[in-house]
């Protein structure tokens, strides 16, 4: 098999400045179970895929520098049923968590879509296909 035969993407790991509140945001917020949860190391199950959280800093392949506050590294977009945006739209504005844009619908997309950002300034997307 050669590169181009990878046909998996099986996780994600988030660089964290703000261990302990991007924690608790993945955990209380987005409500994901936690698979493995160490104090330098958490992953949460996402349908197939985890999503983990490590300390950003110097690990043993590398040093990953400093963030740049305000800067997202990525951005997560998570697929719902339709129904669904408007369903967590409400349920974080409730748990207070600022919004970057209103469920929208985007037609040349096919998508209705929500943003907002995490604890370490990532661009979440909430969306779904219509």
């Amino acid at each position: 098999m050669s590169l181009g035969g990878i046909g998996n993407l099986d996780y994600t790991v988030l660089l964290c400045s703000k261990m302990d509140e991007t924690r608790a945001f993945y955990r209380d917020v987005m409500q994901f179970p936690i698979e493995t949860d160490r104090e330098n190391w958490v992953s949460f199950r996402v349908g197939a895929q985890l999503l983990t959280l490590r300390p950003r800093g110097p690990w043993s392949v590398c040093d990953d520098g400093a963030s740049v506050p305000g800067s997202a590294a990525v951005q997560l977009a998570f697929r719902v049923p339709p129904p669904a945006v408007d369903a967590c739209h409400a349920e974080l504005v409730a748990k207070g968590v600022p919004i970057l844009r209103e469920p929208t619908d985007l037609p040349s997309w096919r998508h209705r879509t929500l943003f907002f950002r995490d604890p370490e300034d990532n661009i979440i997307e909430i969306y779904a296909e219509y």
